[in-house]
């Protein structure tokens, strides 16, 4: 019986979740009561950090509050494919999944707190040493060679999507996305679909894809820290990267900042900064592996250029600081790690600006219905026009 004394929080249910894994997952020793908290930062899928009676911490993913298209924030789909990733690449573990509704009203699962942080702000990214801002670009993009380098049917999943014919499907996939979300009129959208479709490469290989891989999507911490605390974490590991007072992202007792804590100080500036996990695997297919490159250009932004104001409200302005890669050296690192050809990258990135927009308007309609938890939602549909320009451009780079 659930617990009348501890309050539901919009989205989850504590005390029906203690029930659920009390019946289906015992062996995690959950115990009631549990408290959970939004983590703030995603504008897709809704996460919560969960803790028992005994302090211990877990991630619970759920989809958002409404207006969930077909085939779109599947828990099923993302807890599969983490699962079957443990061992290749940096994944959090994946623990339970419940596919029943009744619970807390949608699918959800239940995955590992990993230790570190999530670059969010520019002023994460500005507190990192140059050296750590080009060890993180470095590994990201290292990640993401090796996730398209994983064997999809040496981990279960050679029948986790359909490769022939992915491109276009996506096209088809995106168009019927904004036909769903559809509230106002965006000039050049239908034309820039379009155009994709006419010009659509040939695909090289395909992989397993994320997509949605960009900075903000995964967790970082310091390689060379004595403790093994993440990158703006302190000792007692209180929230993600975060202290026991709340002080904020990346800071301490000490207000030593991000990639500091009380054990590693002295170390922070020389010790490396690399991916603990990647995160958001709720759009991974097989596929072409172009379109994870190609979406992580369309948010990269080049070292000493001034921001994309058109990313401000969907994770941009992150990469612009000096040490981190600039998008020719991302490439060559990544082109040199897969030996794909490039040539039709500007492709995949008009592709990436489309997709982008189609989400962002889904985004804005369903704040709009009143939909959405958190903060920062009403700044994601402004982007879309300028996304559907850019895209223009860079379709228009391969005539």
């Amino acid at each position: 019986m659930t617990d009348p004394a501890v309050p539901a929080l919009a989205g989850l249910d504590p005390a029906a979740v203690a029930d659920f894994l009390a019946a289906k997952a015992p062996e995690l020793g959950a115990r009631a009561p549990l408290t959970a908290e939004l983590i703030a930062g995603g504008l897709s899928n809704l996460t919560y950090e969960l803790r028992d009676a005994d302090g211990r911490a877990w991630v619970l993913r759920r989809p958002p509050l409404g207006h969930v298209l077909p085939t779109a924030h599947d828990m099923r789909r993302e807890f599969r494919v983490i699962s079957a990733l443990a061992g290749t690449v940096p994944v959090a573990r994946a623990y339970v999944l419940c596919e029943d509704p009744d619970v807390i009203g949608a699918p959800f699962y239940l995955m590992e707190k990993v230790q570190g942080v999530v670059l969010r702000t520019r002023a994460q990214c500005a507190a990192l040493s140059v050296a750590q801002r080009r060890s993180a670009a470095e590994s990201l993009v290292d990640v993401l060679a090796a996730v398209h380098a994983v064997d999809p049917a040496a981990v279960g999943l050679a029948d986790f999507g359909r490769p022939e014919g992915y491109l276009h499907r996506q096209l088809d996939r995106w168009d019927r996305q904004y036909a769903a979300s559809q509230s106002r009129e965006i000039r050049g959208l239908f034309e820039l679909g379009d155009g994709l479709r006419a010009a659509v490469p040939v695909t090289q290989r395909s992989t397993i894809l994320h997509g949605d891989y960009r900075l903000d999507n995964v967790m970082v911490r310091l390689s060379g820290g004595t403790d093994g605390a993440g990158v703006g974490s302190n000792a007692d590991g209180a929230g993600v990267g975060s202290n026991a007072d709340g002080a904020g992202v990346g800071s301490n007792a000490d207000g030593a900042g991000v990639g500091s804590n009380a054990d590693t100080a002295g170390t922070a500036d020389t010790a490396e900064v690399r991916v603990a996990a990647v995160f958001d695997w709720e759009m991974s297919t097989l596929g072409d592996p172009l379109a994870d490159l190609g979406l992580l250009l369309t948010y990269w932004e080049d070292p000493g250029h001034p921001p994309k104001g058109i990313l401000t409200a969907s994770g941009g302005g992150l990469t612009n600081h000096e040490g981190f890669l600039n998008s020719r050296d991302l490439v060559e690192r990544y082109q040199a790690a897969t030996g794909l050809i490039v040539d039709d990258l500007d492709w995949y990135v008009a592709f990436s600006h489309y997709k982008l927009a189609v989400i962002l308007e889904g985004i804005h309609y369903r704040h709009e219905h009143g939909l959405t938890l958190g903060e920062g939602f009403e700044k994601a549909g402004t982007a879309v026009p300028s996304l559907v320009e850019a895209g223009r451009r860079y379709l228009d780079r391969t005539r």
